[in-house]
């Protein structure tokens, strides 16, 4: 299949230590049923995140929180996507977000912060724009 007619490949990922995984689950479910190709995945270190993109080729990478600071987890991602010359692909975050952190994670690199009460359809509608 040529790269036209290749389904977006989504990357979801959530901290092994965070067992909230409901919302994600769910954001997992709808963008699949729009047609796209997502992998899951829990990561322990944000090393894991670039790896699994890298090894699955994906064009958006989707970071779940509901504990910790998304901020430092980010940070380190962007850092190593930069450093990896991984331009092309778009990371959003997800689930509980520090209205206080949200300028630093734009400013930093993250396309989009979804939070509590955004809605799957704004998710898939936000990754088919930029994709």
């Amino acid at each position: 299949m040529d790269d036209k007619n290749r389904s977006i490949r989504v990357l979801l990922t959530k901290s092994q230590l965070d067992g909230h995984d409901r919302g994600v689950r769910y954001v997992m479910k709808k963008l699949s049923e729009s047609g796209m190709e997502v992998i899951f995945t829990r990561y322990g270190i944000p090393d894991d995140i670039v790896q699994t993109a890298i090894e699955e080729d994906v064009d958006v990478i989707g970071i779940s929180f509901s504990t910790g600071s998304p901020l430092i987890i980010a940070s380190d991602v962007m850092k190593k996507m930069r450093e990896n010359k991984m331009d092309s692909i778009s990371v959003i975050t997800g689930g509980i977000i520090p209205t206080d952190e949200i300028p630093e994670l734009e400013r930093i690199g993250i396309a989009r912060c979804f939070g509590p009460g955004s809605f799957a359809k704004d998710i898939v509608n936000y990754i088919n724009s930029i994709c």
